[in-house]
């Protein structure tokens, strides 16, 4: 079975760190798995329920829904920015979330991992987004984790893919996130 992740990146820097671990799990991915980019969360609106109306629904808003519809699990990547994750993030998580009781995230498996500048490797984001994700509807995979701290200088002149032990981590929460779409559907 040829499972399709989703990776929504919380960073639309150039050169985001977080956005080189999403290429990086995209390119370790074992086989059976495909990790996809979401490309579009820049433009995306500002979640609004006046406009979450059917026929109404902001072109980017919908094209974001039916990329998680097609998706059987997802790998968020979430930096950290003043103690929590980016607007940008919480802004997908919302329109995911809709509508109520039928949203894209729809019981598929969820794992939040990322990096940030900060000694913890933006632990804080990482939990908020998983609870938002949860509320929003996705089993999130709790033992899936990981926080890499000190991004700046650790990814400053290498990719995150050619960090061995950084490569190694995300085989692996590829790896499980993979394994447990069977179990969530089974359940």
């Amino acid at each position: 079975m040829s499972v399709r992740i989703l990776a929504l990146v919380g960073s639309l820097r150039a050169g985001s760190h977080n956005r080189q671990l999403a290429e990086a799990a995209a390119k370790l991915a074992p086989e059976g798995a495909e990790v996809v980019i979401y490309e579009g969360l820049a433009d995306v609106p500002f979640y609004n329920e006046d406009t979450d109306v059917d026929g109404q629904v902001p072109a980017a808003a919908a094209e974001l829904r039916a990329a998680a519809q097609a998706a059987d699990a997802f790998l968020v990547f979430s930096p950290e920015y003043n103690g929590t994750m980016p607007a940008v993030l919480k802004n997908a998580i919302d329109w995911l979330s809709r509508p109520y009781g039928a949203g894209a995230f729809g019981g598929k498996p969820v794992a939040v991992i990322g990096t940030a500048f900060g000694q913890y490797g933006g632990v804080w984001a990482q939990d908020d987004t998983r609870k938002a994700v949860g509320i929003a509807g996705g089993k999130v995979i709790e033992d899936i984790k990981l926080s890499i701290p000190g991004s700046l200088t650790r990814f400053a002149e290498t990719h995150p893919s050619d960090d061995a032990e950084v490569a190694g981590q995300l085989t692996e929460v590829v790896t499980r996130l993979h394994g447990t779409v069977g179990d969530v559907i089974a359940a």
